[in-house]
């Protein structure tokens, strides 16, 4: 299956890897294909620039050594298709959608609310448990 990653799923497994965030990755990259869309590189970048500066070296190294998939997020997405409060995650699946992703991994709540077949929105704990 292909599989895409919110920022926020990625970012706690590449800077605050635990246990389920270590078997999620493991799982990922193992057993299916990991793909990442251009808006969430490019947030994760930025985050880390923002915050904390002295993991971006870590960051780059991680994810130019992590075998995925990218993606490219348009600066304007096709509107209106789906709902969600906040317009920052917009992109994010739109992205998933745009390029068939089967399943997309996030912890944001605001994603509990969208409404779509597919891809099938999961927690990285559920992942975990049932792929």
């Amino acid at each position: 299956m292909r599989v895409m990653l919110d920022s926020n799923v990625l970012f706690s497994a590449l800077l605050f890897p635990g246990e389920t965030m270590n078997r999620l990755m493991s799982k990922v990259t193992s057993e299916h294909q990991l793909v990442l869309s251009s808006y969430v590189v490019n947030e994760i970048l930025d985050v880390t620039h923002r915050k904390f500066p002295n993991k971006v070296l870590v960051v780059d190294r991680l994810l130019s050594q992590l075998p995925y998939e990218l993606v490219y997020t348009p600066e304007q997405p096709e509107p209106g298709l789906f709902e969600i409060r906040d317009v920052k995650d917009y992109p994010v699946l739109y992205s998933a959608i745009a390029e068939s992703v089967d399943i997309f991994v996030t912890g944001d709540k605001d994603f509990d609310e969208v409404d779509i077949e597919r891809p099938k929105i999961v927690t990285p704990a559920y992942f975990v448990e049932k792929y």
